[in-house]
């Protein structure tokens, strides 16, 4: 998905406009992990870009998403751009405790 949200929009309110565009977002979302899996693929994981336009963008974490869609709006931006797409994620193997510790050094 890759949009440009208008911020304000005649004859609505700030906020009801900012609850459109996270529902949208969140929609987005479901949707996509609602997809089957492809095989040796764990769970969907998502790339997200945001920006004031395209040329500006900057890759940002699924989370923080909505945090920076605030700050937009209370910076008086009149849009902002978002980008955020699915992709294969595989979780990695935790290691056993010791694992990562250096080997004891004799005397």
């Amino acid at each position: 998905m890759k949009k440009t949200f208008p911020l304000h929009l005649e004859g609505k309110h700030p906020d009801r406009v900012m609850d459109a565009i996270k529902h949208e977002l969140n929609r987005y979302v479901k949707r996509e992990r609602r997809r089957a899996l492809p095989e040796g693929v764990d769970y969907w994981d998502f790339d997200c870009k945001f920006g004031l336009d395209a040329d500006s963008a900057e890759p940002v974490h699924l989370k923080d998403l909505g945090q920076r869609l605030d700050a937009a709006a209370q910076g008086g931006a009149a849009q902002v751009y978002v980008e955020v797409w699915a992709k294969h994620g595989v979780r990695q193997a935790r290691g056993s405790a010791g694992e990562g510790d250096p080997e004891p050094q004799g005397d």
